[in-house]
Formats: C-alpha cells, structure tokens, sequence
C-alpha cells in the first residue's frame, strides 16, 4: 500500500509541475523571449516555419505537444479516415496542444467538431501544419489554432490520420510528444522537454530585464548606455 501511495503521490506532483510550466510559459508576454533563450542555448532550429500562422490575431498558445502525423489518401472508408482519428480526440488530456504534420497541402485537418472536442477535454490549442476549416465557429470557440492555410475541403477521399503520439517534425524543428509548444503573433516555438524548467527560468529573466531597459528609455537613456547597462536591447 505503501508503495502505490508513493507512485500516486509522484504522479500528481509531476501533473502538478507540467501545469505549473504550462501556465509560466503561457505567461511569457511575447514567444521571441523563448526563441531567443533557445538560440543560446544552441538549439537553433525550434521555430516552425512563418507560414503557420493563428487564425484569430492576438490569440496565443501554451502547452504540451499530442503529435499527429498524416499523409494523402484517396480513401473513403469511414474505419481508415475517422475511426483513427477519433481514438486520438479521445486520448487528448488537460494541457495538450495538437500538433499534426499532415504532409499534405489540399485538405482541412481540423474543424468544428475536433476543435469542440478538444477543447471541452482540456486542450489548450492546435497547431497544424496543413489546413483548417470552420474558422468562423473555431474563433467564436475562442479555441487557439495556427494553421497554414483556410479549406472547406473534407478530409474524406483526401487524408488520413497514420499515427499519434510520435515524434514528428515540421520543416527543420523535431516534435516529440510532451515538448511544449509556445505561440503568438510572432510565429510558434518548441521548448524540449528536457530544457523546459531551463528555457522558462531563462526567458522570465530576459522578460524582466528587457522591462528595466524600456523604463530607462523612456527616462531617456541613450539606448548603447541601457545595453550595456543590462546587456540586453
């Protein structure tokens, strides 16, 4: 008995600190604070590419990544299109951001009843790399997604989900399950896992120093004088 209460004791502390760091991360007031700790910590290449976009201006994202990966089809058998991905709505827990890598350029990936679902289970947003459709109901939803690109095309006859859960990777930035996924207006990052305490630690310092650098503009300190005063600019 000892040892289960242990293992349940271990399991709600670990809930209790990936919570924490989502909603530090979520706190972050611009994801170019993250993308530049990453930069210095050498890991060069988590930015996904510019053309994943939100499709409501001003919304952002925080969370864990649920990977999903897909590829064109031409099938439309309902247990090859919908059946997989409906076992993976069914999988998403508090904190999950869907991260699909569609490899396709013609369908939406993501709609009202997904977005609806993933919401009401806890997810905090979805970034796809491909398309997304019902972007009227998605916003009034108030669901955070970045896309490529707006279709009404289904994805019946088009695309199919292959797996979920798996490492993946967009343009040059690895995804694998669990690493948090930052997004604003500027774009969206990938914090791995095993830098996330790290990057977050980082990035609140940058935010509170790039704070006391604009308060010493605004008193009208040259700006060369307030970068080497904080070493930021």
């Amino acid at each position: 008995m000892r040892v289960t209460t242990q293992k349940d004791d271990s399991s709600l502390m670990h809930k209790m600190c990936t919570s924490e760091l989502i909603e530090r991360f979520a706190a972050i007031p611009y994801v170019c604070a993250i993308s530049d700790i990453l930069d210095e910590l050498g890991l060069m290449n988590q930015v996904l590419p510019p053309e994943i976009q939100s499709i409501c201006a001003g919304q952002s994202v925080a969370g864990q990544a649920l990977t999903v990966v897909g590829e064109p089809t031409t099938s439309i058998d309902p247990a090859v299109i919908f059946v997989p991905y409906l076992r993976m709505l069914g999988e998403i827990r508090p904190g999950h951001v869907l991260v699909s890598r569609s490899n396709d350029s013609v369908a939406a990936h993501l709609g009202e009843l997904s977005c609806e679902t993933a919401h009401f289970l806890g997810a905090r947003g979805a970034v796809i790399d491909g398309g997304v459709r019902d972007t009227a109901f998605i916003r009034k939803l108030g669901f955070p997604v970045f896309a490529r690109y707006h279709t009404p095309r289904d994805i019946r006859g088009r695309w199919r989900m292959l797996d979920f859960n798996v490492p993946i990777s967009i343009g040059a930035v690895s995804v694998s399950p669990g690493d948090y996924v930052v997004g604003d207006s500027d774009g969206v990052v990938v914090v791995p896992q095993g830098v996330a305490e790290e990057v977050i630690d980082r990035a609140e310092a940058v935010v509170a120093t790039e704070n006391l650098v604009r308060k010493d503009i605004l008193r009208g300190v040259r700006p060369i004088e307030a970068f080497e005063k904080h070493g930021r600019f």
